[in-house]
């Protein structure tokens, strides 16, 4: 199995490097206490808005707060955000598309219906919107983001299980006697789940990037715990004076971002062999 991990990642250096450059984040992220050299929250009225040094490697914020320390500790509220919003939109989308797209008739129409409707609205701004309702924070909000997220996936499904019930092995199962119950969770779901794979993984960097947003507008984080979001949004407020602020959160979110897109390119080419490369 390893080594047919390495044989991926070097058929697809790309994808292998940001493979690499995630798992390396995912190991930052646990291990953050003990990496930062200092904690996120130690402020230093003395030294505020200091240009990197060998004591402060990525210099200090407008409170004297260590940039890298509070870069460090950031990854693991954006990593913990993007997945939680995937699994909301995972945990309310498939099963959503899975039941209508095989049930089909009164209940495909009306969760047809409602699907359009959702995506009729811009993502950020019903996000905020349910955001709103159920409170400001970053559960709260990513939970929101997932809702938002979900629509796309029940579609998804929706689209491969209309495809995949009219194979003869489903025909089959029917002739049989099974119930939908037993058809779609052994026939329908394992031979449709490979493009909400592919979907789930490219989502990850657009859930990262909705709670980067979320957490600018101040309605993510919360101060004084640091994420890139949060910390993107008080550098803004000294780009004229200290713009080397605004780097390395920005930095993070864009590699970050880029390496999940990657990964999911990637995913889709190995899944789906008319994708693959010649």
């Amino acid at each position: 199995m390893i080594r047919a991990l390495f044989d991926w990642m070097r058929d697809r250096p790309a994808a292998g490097l940001s493979l690499v450059f995630l798992a390396g984040l995912f190991v930052l992220a646990i291990f953050a206490p003990a990496i930062a050299p200092y904690l996120p929250t130690a402020q230093n009225a003395n030294d505020t808005l200091a240009e990197p040094t060998l004591a402060h490697l990525l210099g200090t914020d407008d409170l004297g707060r260590d940039v890298f320390s509070r870069l460090i500790h950031g990854a693991p509220a954006t990593l913990y955000a993007s997945f939680l919003a995937v699994a909301v939109a995972s945990l309310l989308g498939i099963p959503v598309g899975l039941l209508a797209g095989f049930l089909g008739g009164w209940v495909d129409d009306i969760v047809s219906r409602i699907i359009d409707t959702l995506l009729s609205f811009p993502a950020i701004v019903l996000a905020i919107g349910v955001t709103g309702a159920l409170g400001i924070g970053l559960t709260n909000g990513m939970i929101a983001v997932g809702i938002v997220f979900s629509p796309q996936l029940a579609r998804l499904v929706r689209a491969q299980t209309l495809v995949v019930k009219q194979e003869l092995y489903v025909d089959a199962a029917r002739c049989f006697g099974a119930s939908a119950w037993r058809i779609i969770p052994r026939h329908i779901m394992p031979n449709a789940i490979q493009p909400v794979i592919v979907q789930i993984t490219l989502l990850l960097a657009v859930a990262l990037l909705a709670e980067a947003s979320l957490s600018f507008l101040g309605l993510g984080v919360q101060p004084p715990q640091p994420s890139w979001g949060s910390m993107l949004a008080r550098a803004y407020n000294y780009m004229e004076i200290a713009p080397e602020q605004m780097y390395p959160p920005g930095i993070a979110i864009l590699l970050t971002a880029l390496a999940f897109n990657t990964l999911g390119e990637a995913l889709r080419e190995a899944l789906d062999p008319t994708a693959r490369r010649r």
